[in-house]
């Protein structure tokens, strides 16, 4: 049954509901979806774009932890950006609450990026120029988190305005560990599901229209709970890099 969404301790929620389908069926999704809704600003030619995000986790890796023992309420910290080119940065933290969620971002420059992504949270807590900041540098300082992962991925996303329907489809999921390599994306990659095996999600306020739910079934569409990172770091333990 969907859950409504709303505020939770004061935090606005969404409903996020995720698929892990075979390429067929994918295919076939996009299709309907197509004759829908509006595809997503940041699609290239192709209708696609790369996001590639960099992970952060504290010294116990709680945040993968949380994922494999199921937790209703865990969070994760990640850097990204969209594309190629890595020249706008974004902070984010990812909320979850059993199949609610809710984002923070806040984009940084190049220079907070490095010292996020060294550790050196002191220098940058007192000149941090958004709340999100200020919040992940205590994180660091207090939990030593660190930059676990990259997971990138090549993405469509189409969109539903009036009803604030954002559906994304999300191909080639891979993982490195180079996270020097963040901004390059020059890192050794693995693959993070089995061939053919792609992510559909779709986020939404309090109600799914009925138009959408019917363009979405099918007999592979199973909710389940599958983090990108989570699987990522599963992954990385099977190549014997984690």
């Amino acid at each position: 049954m969907t859950k409504l969404s709303g505020e939770i301790a004061g935090k606005r929620f969404r409903n996020e509901w995720k698929y892990v389908l075979p390429e067929p069926e994918l295919a076939v999704a996009e299709g309907r979806l197509k004759g829908l809704l509006t595809p997503d600003g940041h699609a290239g030619r192709d209708g696609r774009y790369t996001v590639s995000s960099l992970y952060f986790d504290d010294c116990a890796d709680s945040c993968a932890s949380d994922n494999d023992a199921g937790s209703s309420r865990r969070f994760k910290w990640r850097i990204r950006y969209y594309g190629d080119d890595p020249s706008h940065l974004f902070l984010e933290r990812k909320e979850k609450e059993n199949a609610l969620c809710r984002k923070q971002s806040a984009q940084i420059t190049h220079g907070q990026f490095e010292q996020l992504a060294a550790g050196r949270a002191e220098e940058l807590i007192y000149t941090a120029d958004s709340e999100l900041l200020r919040k992940f540098c205590v994180q660091i300082l207090t939990r030593r988190f660190a930059p676990k992962a990259v997971i990138r991925y090549d993405r469509a996303a189409y969109v539903e305005e009036a009803s604030n329907v954002r559906v994304t489809l999300d191909e080639n999921i891979e993982v490195s560990r180079d996270v020097a390599c963040f901004l390059s994306g020059d890192g050794m990659f693995y693959p993070v599901l089995p061939h053919g095996r792609h992510v559909l999600e779709v986020k939404f306020d309090d109600l799914l229209p009925g138009y959408l739910k019917s363009a979405l079934s099918g007999r592979n569409m199973t909710l389940t709970a599958m983090s990108k990172y989570y699987q990522g770091r599963l992954a990385l333990l099977r190549m014997g890099r984690y």
